[in-house]
């Protein structure tokens, strides 16, 4: 309920008006819309987010040192439970090494892959989102 301060013309005698109360016809229809609309949002979003993974991961495999191929071939994205969340790397214990490519030690130069490979991406995952939404609602 939206209020607002009626006037009285003198100095510090402020009276109060009653509030303005607006209904909307319809609202729970559009509640309903909205409630479907959010699978498929999601959907979408989800989309795009593994295209972004997916884009990062062949970044960072084409990053890599290249010595035997592994760290090129064995790179993956991976998803929880169908959550908005992905996570790139090595998983393979065979892959620890990638660490010290990444990071760096007293004798290898750092080498980042991964990381750049992220940053590239962030400046292009949200106009993938908003693609794909479009995309979806259409």
């Amino acid at each position: 309920m939206a209020r607002r301060r009626g006037r009285s013309g003198g100095r510090g005698g402020g009276t109060r008006s009653s509030g303005i109360t607006v209904q909307i016809d319809g609202i729970d229809r559009l509640r309903e819309q909205l409630a479907d609309l959010t699978p498929t949002i999601r959907a979408a979003g989800f989309k795009a987010l593994k295209e972004s993974a997916e884009a990062i991961r062949a970044d960072a495999s084409a990053g890599v040192r290249v010595k035997s191929g592994n760290l090129q071939k064995s790179a993956k994205a991976r998803f929880h439970n169908n959550q908005l969340r992905a996570e790139i790397g090595w998983w393979d214990p065979d892959d620890l090494y990638a660490i010290l490519h990444e990071f760096g030690t007293r004798k290898i130069p750092a080498r980042p892959a991964l990381g750049p490979a992220a940053a590239s991406e962030r400046t292009r995952i949200a106009a993938r989102i908003q693609a794909e939404v479009r995309r979806a609602l259409s």
